[in-house]
């Protein structure tokens, strides 16, 4: 494969003024994109607020020959997500790429997790991910283009303990990213997600010894494919971390067919089969599954 290049491409990247955010924004930069780094300047949990974060990471890009912007706006509302693409739009004209990054952590157990701290870390993961990503989505349908990149994480694909509020809202990533990959097809519009390990602000309380091999730059290279276009897959998901790269995926086996609305019993009886994994098939839309479906009962 030829060089991976970015040149005349705008990417906005939430979250951008630390770990893995900025080294995405360096190395897009470094290759030739034009890059908006946004970051709010908060604590990890989404506390305060600040300039000096984003403002480090375009000044490492600027001073090495690159191309960036800061914005400060949270990506929690409809106007933040809005304030953000329209930076791209107002210094470059156009926006190519967003890269859904920028989180917070509320950790609790189910029992003590306050309503405060659900809402809150939807409004910045689920919710912030849906305003950043739709006006520029409007862009990219009218230019014919775009590469869209999501953060989920291995607590919302399977679960963490003292993360229910965390894991909802990185699932909830994947369900977007599965419908933009659908209504984007035909605009040439790329829709995908990462589930990152890596040592950063939001993990180095929580990996322990693992931490020492959890180089988010590790991360970079696949998520700066994805955003590439060169990169033609869409709808997928990818692990990644401390150089193991993989693919994750929600699939489904034949099962079991009942002709007849079957009794409690005979469901306990047939659920080795219910549950076999021997063959699977990965759904490309909820269609998909529809015809799987329908396919059974024809069969």
């Amino acid at each position: 494969m030829s060089e991976v290049r970015f040149d005349e491409r705008v990417a906005v990247i939430t979250g951008a003024g630390g770990g893995l955010g900025k080294t995405y924004a360096l190395e897009l930069a470094q290759r030739g994109a034009k890059v908006v780094v946004n970051d709010l300047g908060g604590a990890q949990d989404g506390s305060g607020g600040g300039s000096a974060m984003a403002d480090a990471t375009v000044k490492e890009i600027t001073e090495a020959g690159g191309e960036a912007v800061a914005n400060y706006s949270s990506v929690a509302t409809p106007e933040g997500g809005q304030a953000i693409v329209q930076t791209a739009l107002d210094h470059y004209g156009r926006v190519d790429i967003v890269i859904n990054n920028a989180g917070i952590l509320r950790d609790k157990s189910f029992l003590n997790l306050e309503p405060e701290n659900l809402d809150i870390v939807l409004d910045v993961h689920l919710k912030g991910a849906f305003f950043v990503t739709q006006p520029a989505f409007q862009f990219m349908k009218q230019a014919g283009y775009g590469r869209i990149l999501h953060t989920t994480s291995a607590a919302g694909l399977f679960g963490n303990f003292g993360q229910t509020n965390y894991s909802a809202a990185k699932m909830g990533l994947v369900g977007l990213s599965n419908t933009l990959a659908l209504e984007g097809a035909k605009y040439n519009i790329k829709s995908n997600v990462v589930a990152p390990l890596a040592l950063t602000r939001l993990t180095e309380d929580l990996l322990g010894p693992l931490a020492e091999r959890l180089d988010p730059n590790f991360i970079t290279p696949l998520s700066v494919f994805l955003v590439s276009e060169q990169n033609e897959y869409s709808h997928e998901v990818f692990s990644v971390g401390g150089g193991r790269y993989a693919r994750v995926f929600v699939g489904t086996n034949p099962g079991w067919l009942s002709k007849d609305i079957p009794s409690v019993e005979e469901v306990a009886a047939n659920v080795d089969t219910i549950r076999d994994l021997d063959e699977y098939f990965i759904p490309g839309s909820a269609n998909d599954e529809i015809h799987a479906v329908a396919k059974a009962l024809k069969s």
